[in-house]
């Protein structure tokens, strides 16, 4: 009896204590596991960025010889880069020049002026279209586009056939991340001007613009890094000639095609110069990365 009742007084823990500390316990070890998972992803772009850096060694040594303005002749220890480069950014910006107005009025028609159903199919046409291989892409501008240019002004590999490819790889991106950015618009925000008695189109350019400007100068930014990073739809419509981009009908090679080209045979300091482009490449596309992350944060704190 002594025992028994000694067993009944022994203090029992509640249920709800016990759910609770099962809960912070498990929260914890999920923070655990992001955390680590956040460390390997940020101990990997370090790794990858310390791999360029030494593989470009050699050729570091006389970075002068970037911007030499002699071209890019690796035989004869000539590694100017600036061609490509300007090809490069000629590229993406004529390519978000052109995505950048068309994606966006894309969101605002299937954020405001849509029917549900067709704003759902214009959302899955946008998916798709951000899903096709970039190669798909290359190969139907090398045999529609290439020569429809070539029509109007050979040689028809062009800038010109690699900013509108680019436009309509990078247009899937600037669409999805205005819708995004425009449905995160507080209701309330809108109701606002409902009731100020401003019309559809004061809304949509005074309101919801302004209110969206982070999140769709982010997604900008986003997408022309990604234009900065296409290698094979360039490569086969671009022309791949060595030099500064003179006009839209011209030839011209980027940088992630020069690596492509010639890294199946290059050794020696040309092998170390491939790598020192693509460090170039890395830092832009990481520069952009971080101006749009400083963007949308900024447009929060805001």
């Amino acid at each position: 009896m002594q025992a028994k009742s000694r067993a009944g007084l022994a203090p029992t823990a509640s249920p709800g204590l016990v759910q609770r500390f099962l809960k912070r316990d498990s929260d914890r070890r999920l923070g655990a596991l992001l955390a680590g998972l956040a460390a390997a992803c940020a101990t990997l772009l370090l790794l990858v960025l310390a791999f360029l850096l030494v593989e470009s060694l050699p050729v570091l040594a006389h970075w002068r010889a970037f911007f030499s303005s002699e071209g890019w002749y690796p035989l004869e220890n000539r590694f100017d880069l600036m061609p490509m480069l300007w090809a490069s950014l000629a590229a993406a910006t004529g390519a978000l020049l052109l995505a950048a107005p068309l994606g966006l009025a894309s969101a605002i028609f299937v954020v405001f002026y849509a029917p549900a159903p067709l704003a759902r199919f214009y959302r899955l046409v946008l998916n798709l279209l951000a899903g096709i291989p970039s190669v798909v892409f290359g190969l139907w501008g090398l045999t529609v586009l290439v020569p429809l240019i070539a029509r109007w002004q050979p040689p028809g590999a062009s800038l010109l056939a690699a900013v509108l490819i680019l436009a309509l790889m990078i247009l899937p991106t600037v669409a999805v991340t205005a819708i995004a950015a425009l449905r995160a618009v507080p209701r309330a925000v809108l109701s606002g001007a409902v009731a100020l008695g401003i019309g559809a189109r004061g809304r949509i350019l005074g309101v919801a613009l302004p209110a969206a400007r982070g999140g769709i100068t982010g997604g900008f930014l986003l997408a022309a890094a990604r234009a900065l990073g296409e290698t094979m739809a360039v490569l086969m419509v671009a022309g791949n000639v060595v030099q500064n981009p003179s006009g839209l009908f011209e030839p011209v090679r980027v940088l992630t095609a020069n690596i492509a080209l010639e890294m199946a045979y290059a050794t020696g300091t040309h092998r170390s110069g491939l790598f020192a482009s693509g460090l170039v490449l890395t830092l832009l596309v990481l520069l952009l990365a971080w101006l749009g992350t400083r963007v949308m944060r900024g447009h929060r704190h805001g």
